[in-house]
């Protein structure tokens, strides 16, 4: 049974520049990293794990094309500001500020990193909802 988001991980084949250019855009540092291999960082109201690899250590079968796969979606809370910035520190726009289904607040929009990984955004009312009945920010 899947209970929540525990690790996403993207790969870069610069993985030095894409640590940097995370680490821009969320505004810290990495808090774990293994040499030439990985950076890990801590997000969130529940510090979910976000993981950047060598690509060198990517599966043998992985596709390296933008959407090759899911797309993890984490949320924001102004969503139009983080998809600008995200566009100006070189990111592609992949899908455009989507609002989903009848007007009830999900709203979704999703880029390309400058190192290929697709990278979803959105406002998630239920998340909010849960953040609330848990004591979160």
């Amino acid at each position: 049974m899947l209970r929540g988001m525990a690790t996403t991980t993207y790969y870069a084949d610069d993985l030095e520049a894409a640590k940097d250019w995370y680490s821009e855009f969320l505004g810290i540092a990495p808090y774990y990293h293994v040499p030439n291999g990985y950076y890990e960082f801590r997000l969130g109201d529940y510090q979910h794990e976000f993981g950047i690899i060598n690509r060198a250590y990517a599966p043998p079968s992985a596709r390296n094309e933008p959407g090759a796969g899911g797309i993890v979606y984490w949320h924001v809370d102004d969503l139009a500001a983080t998809f600008e910035r995200l566009l100006a520190m070189g990111a592609k726009e992949y899908q455009p500020i989507t609002a989903q289904g009848d007007g009830e607040g999900f709203v979704t929009a999703c880029v390309v990193d400058p190192f290929g990984n697709t990278l979803g955004i959105m406002t998630n009312p239920h998340y909010l909802e849960v953040v609330a009945k848990t004591g979160g920010v």
